[in-house]
């Protein structure tokens, strides 16, 4: 397995990627087919991303093909700088790579990465019912901080999100 930074030449892969995350999963933002994001514009997402020193896309693979991701996207208050040390985390794995330590090889990543640019607060959200999620996000030091009530609507029903977060010493 290998954890790096994406650039915009894995537009391909990372936007085929978060389609069939997309497909597998309802604990992402989008639902099944609803993701317009072409090549291009997924270019350009990460050459954004890739440009600020507060944010960045990391690929995991293997055998040379993406099979999760986490995204760190910082503050961007540039002015006065208030929330430049934070940054907020979306991980995904494929289904048939969990259960390996790609969500922990990424977290560990992220982290040294916020580390070495001065981010102290990294959070996230997770919906309640998602204990393999939140088992690894306790695992990595996060820490609930508050309950989102009826904070998104999966397949006809309300669900609580948690709002975690780690600060890093």
């Amino acid at each position: 397995m290998l954890i790096r930074t994406a650039t915009a030449t894995d537009a391909k892969g990372v936007l085929e990627l978060l389609l069939r995350l997309d497909e597998e999963t309802r604990f992402m933002m989008y639902e099944p087919g609803e993701r317009s994001t072409s090549v291009d514009r997924q270019a350009e997402t990460l050459r954004a991303l890739l440009v600020s020193n507060n944010s960045t896309f990391l690929l995991a693979e293997e055998g040379g093909r993406p099979v999760g991701f986490l995204e760190a996207t910082g503050g961007a208050f540039r002015r006065n700088r208030r929330n430049r040390h934070v940054a907020h985390l979306v991980i995904g794995v494929l289904e048939e790579h969990a259960g390996r330590g790609i969500g922990t090889a990424l977290m560990v990543e992220a982290q040294r990465w916020a580390r070495e640019r001065g981010i102290r607060r990294l959070e996230l959200t997770v919906e309640t019912h998602n204990r393999a999620a939140r088992a690894l996000y306790e695992k990595m030091g996060f820490a609930v901080e508050g309950t989102r009530k009826d904070a998104m609507l999966v397949d006809g029903s309300y669900v609580d999100e948690y709002h975690m977060a780690r600060l890093l010493g």
